[in-house]
């Protein structure tokens, strides 16, 4: 995972990384159930890359979903992988499941 991924341990930290963020978020959640690991593990390198090619312009935080319900729940995330776009702490686009570097560009590119 690229430096530039935070991780927040729980809601807390989830919500003062928004607050403190002056760019949009890219909020990625994971999961760290069966049938969610494998997923997710594989978009650690996608969002990183992002999260490098975005620097400067783009806030990534990787969110587990066990450790930040609040957020998960705020921002209706049912599955993992999920990703959440938030300008201002609130959602302009979402997408959900292993997704190409150029479709999370896309997410991305029409709101920042």
């Amino acid at each position: 995972m690229a430096k530039q991924v935070h991780q927040p341990r729980e809601d807390a930290e989830f919500d003062f990384i928004l607050e403190m963020s002056g760019v949009p978020v890219l909020a990625y959640f994971t999961g760290t159930w069966p049938k969610a690991i494998e997923p997710c593990r594989a978009m650690d390198l996608v969002v990183g890359g992002i999260a490098d090619e975005y620097a400067g312009r783009l806030t990534v935080v990787r969110t587990d979903i066990t450790r930040c319900p609040a957020a998960t729940k705020r921002y209706e995330v049912t599955g993992a992988p999920s990703y959440v776009l938030l300008k201002d702490r609130e959602a302009v686009a979402h997408g959900a499941g292993p997704m190409s570097t150029t479709e999370i560009r896309e997410l991305l590119d029409g709101h920042l």
